[in-house]
């Protein structure tokens, strides 16, 4: 199998789409036959990060690339970027306001699930400019 990619656009609270991207990662996963496993850390991986700019973004993309060893996820967003990362890494900080809480949203896990689901997690962050990561999920031999 050669590399497979796919980009989705995501746009700042829409939470009516929230969501579809990873479900269309997630089904192209079984579509190829990979391990049930590796397609639950992906799919947790990807709606996290779809979700979080979705929340806290202007907006972004996800690209999910499949290739012969791993999958990577990539999410990035045009702003307005992560004050503090480490803090942001921390389980239950969350800069959500009170409407996105009261949707069910923003308790603070989302980068930390991401870390969670990866074998290689990469945030990049520039304030007033946007945030990349980078999610990296090895494939098992014979997946």
């Amino acid at each position: 199998m050669g590399n497979i990619s796919y980009e989705f656009q995501v746009e700042k609270d829409d939470f009516e789409r929230a969501g579809e991207a990873s479900s269309k990662i997630k089904k192209i996963l079984r579509q190829l036959g990979m391990d049930s496993g590796i397609i639950r850390r992906v799919a947790i991986g990807a709606y996290e990060a779809e979700i979080n700019l979705v929340i806290h973004s202007l907006g972004g993309i996800i690209s999910f690339s499949i290739e012969p060893k791993s999958i990577t996820i990539i999410a990035k967003d045009s702003g307005p970027g992560i004050e503090n990362v480490e803090l942001a890494m921390k389980e239950g900080y969350s800069t959500a306001p009170e409407r996105i809480r009261e949707m069910g949203f923003g308790a603070g896990m989302g980068l930390p699930n991401m870390k969670k689901c990866s074998d290689s997690f990469n945030i990049e962050s520039v304030v007033g400019k946007g945030t990349v990561i980078t999610m990296k999920m090895m494939l098992k031999d014979g997946d």
